[in-house]
């Protein structure tokens, strides 16, 4: 069993080892040369320029990542010690017993209430920014005798107020609070604001509710954030609002932007601040890679000049040593069809290609001597192929004659049986024309406008056979009036369109017969369109047609059905070296169209 494996896997490898050797065989020398240097010098440079490159970037994209978890440490705590303070300021207060007493005290009137404010501020020295910068401090309580005013208000004033009902739906004591505030008098504009709320609840036994608004600066702490020169971009976000940033387009005025720049974050660090859930992101700097490749140029300078130009310049001379004489040496070989064999004027080397081109000469010698008999004997060959290629034609031509003469027949004989009429006579005139043009092979070719006589007169004696059931327009172009075509061209085509069309269909059909000029991609050509309204063909029956009309021979017209158009398509093939184009559609119950498109070139024109 292991030795029939090892059987197997052996032959397997020898077959693709052989495979290999043939595809080798196959491709220039010059191509072997490059295959050579592609994949024994230029890959491996490639492979060793891209680990030295891609540790060098490792590199500096891990002390790039280093510093932006720094950064976002720092931030953090930057902007955890800027709330402390404010979280200290607030906490005094809470423990404060003076505070405790002024909000829970019943004033008799707002001029008692005054003089209470003035003495508290004397005794207790209270200011209302408590030592911050632009620092706003209130204080609110559901007392109804306060009068609302500086640090100290009514509850009643904030409890509408979308910050306020925020606080109180999260259920906690302590909040950090970012929001647009555009519920303000129409006369101040709205703004982006900051503030630490707290509940003031310290004391038990407290006769009212009573609650701490500090608001912040919010435009100092841009700028702080600002200030402090962050390498990389900063992003403070709650969600997808950008609470703060660094970039400097920050507008307190501004309602908060969205954050659109995930896709370039290299840090994400999240932080909850008093109740505040946030996001710090540091952004990816754009790395510069150019600026990479210039610092290492030297390295990569060496290496190109190791690795690259020194190997390709030894494979350059390579080449000239040996792909230019082969190539040369090919070139004569090509023209080995020509009437005399060519020499090699100049042969330089001497080694196994230089032979081979002495060799050369010396077979071309004798074998000129011999091209005088051979070449005798190739115009003999195409003598006999001119006369065989007359034979076919003539055999096309004495099959078309008793094809339409038998149908045209039919037609009068159905028209006598059919109907007893006096109109023979100008029937029997109609077939005239035909049969003149029948029985006149002079030439294998007529003009269109001689050639839509003849299919006018046809279509008249299918007129009187059909009846209503027939009826006809022939559109032609003037300018293709005086084109030669082969004769009975386009009668062929509508014979067919009234014997499988119109016969077969019980209601009214027409026959359009166009023909026109064209030009298809910078080729004029001429167009025949044969089209009918008739019983149509199903998809195999015209798959089955349009592959006689494409490979009409003279095996085909041995084969019984469609013996006209098979005979049309192949003169037409024979005249057009093959260049004629034929188009097919039909559809059942609907019609028939068939295209004819020669090239301008291929036909003649008497005007």
């Amino acid at each position: 069993m292991n030795t029939v494996q090892k059987e197997d896997g052996e032959y397997w490898w020898k077959k693709l080892a052989d495979r290999f050797y043939q595809y080798m065989n196959n491709i220039k020398l010059s191509r072997k040369l490059m295959i050579l240097y592609v994949f024994c010098v230029l890959l491996p440079l490639v492979v060793t320029d891209s680990v030295v490159l891609y540790i060098v970037l490792n590199a500096e994209n891990a002390k790039q990542q280093h510093a932006m978890e720094n950064e976002a440490s720092a931030i953090q705590y930057s902007l955890t010690n800027s709330i402390d303070y404010a979280a200290a300021t607030a906490k005094q207060i809470y423990m404060n017993e003076y505070i405790e007493k002024y909000l829970n005290c019943n004033y008799a009137d707002a001029l008692a209430y005054v003089e209470a404010y003035q003495d508290f501020v004397k005794t207790t020295l209270f200011k209302g920014g408590a030592g911050m910068d632009n620092t706003i401090i209130t204080m609110y309580a559901d007392n109804p005798t306060i009068v609302n005013g500086g640090e100290f208000s009514r509850l009643s004033v904030i409890e509408n107020t979308n910050w306020y009902q925020t606080f109180t739906e999260s259920g906690q004591d302590t909040l950090l609070y970012f929001y647009y505030d555009n519920e303000k008098n129409p006369s101040i504009e709205p703004k982006r604001k900051v503030l630490f709320l707290k509940k003031l609840d310290f004391f038990n036994g407290t006769r009212y509710e009573k609650f701490l608004k500090i608001e912040l600066d919010y435009s100092n702490m841009v700028r702080g954030l600002v200030r402090l020169g962050y390498e990389f971009p900063v992003y403070i976000c709650q969600g997808d609002r950008v609470l703060l940033a660094n970039d400097g387009h920050s507008s307190i005025n501004q309602n908060f932007d969205s954050f659109t720049l995930k896709h370039k974050v290299g840090v994400r660090k999240e932080m909850t601040l008093y109740g505040s859930e946030m996001q710090i992101y540091i952004l990816k700097p754009e790395t510069d890679v150019l600026k990479e490749l210039w610092n290492n140029m030297p390295l990569i300078a060496l290496l190109i000049l190791t690795n690259a130009i020194l190997p390709w310049w030894l494979m350059r001379e390579l080449n000239l040593s040996l792909t230019i004489r082969i190539e040369q040496l090919s070139q004569i070989f090509d023209n080995v069809g020509d009437e005399e064999l060519s020499r090699i004027d100049k042969i330089s080397g001497s080694d196994e290609i230089s032979r081979l081109m002495e060799n050369y000469n010396r077979m071309a010698v004798r074998t000129n001597d011999l091209i005088q008999t051979v070449y005798k004997d190739r115009i003999k060959e195409q003598q006999m192929d001119i006369a065989r290629q007359n034979a076919e034609l003539l055999a096309l031509h004495s099959q078309i004659n008793p094809h339409f003469l038998f149908n045209a027949l039919e037609s009068i004989r159905m028209h006598c049986i059919l109907r007893n009429e006096l109109e023979i006579a100008e029937m029997v005139e109609k077939l005239a024309v035909m049969e003149r043009q029948n029985v006149d092979w002079a030439t294998d070719t007529v003009e269109i406008r001689k050639e839509m006589e003849f299919v006018e007169a046809y279509l008249g004696l299918q007129k009187y056979r059909f009846g209503d059931r027939l009826s006809y327009e022939l559109e032609v172009d003037e300018t293709c009036l005086g084109i030669n075509i082969p004769k009975l061209t386009v009668v062929t085509f509508v014979e067919n369109a009234c014997i499988h069309g119109i016969e077969n269909k019980t209601t009214k059909g027409w026959i359009f017969v166009r023909i026109y000029m064209e030009e298809q991609e910078g080729v004029r050509e001429l167009s025949i369109e044969v089209e009918d309204t008739g019983s149509g063909m199903d998809e195999e029956e015209q798959q089955k047609l349009f592959e006689m009309m494409l490979n009409a021979s003279i095996d085909r017209l041995r084969e019984k059905g469609r013996v006209g158009m098979v005979n049309a398509c192949l003169r037409l093939k024979m005249v057009t070296d093959n260049r004629v184009k034929f188009a097919l559609e039909s559809e059942k119950g609907v019609g028939t169209l068939v295209q004819i498109r020669i090239p301008l070139e291929r036909v003649g024109e008497t005007c």
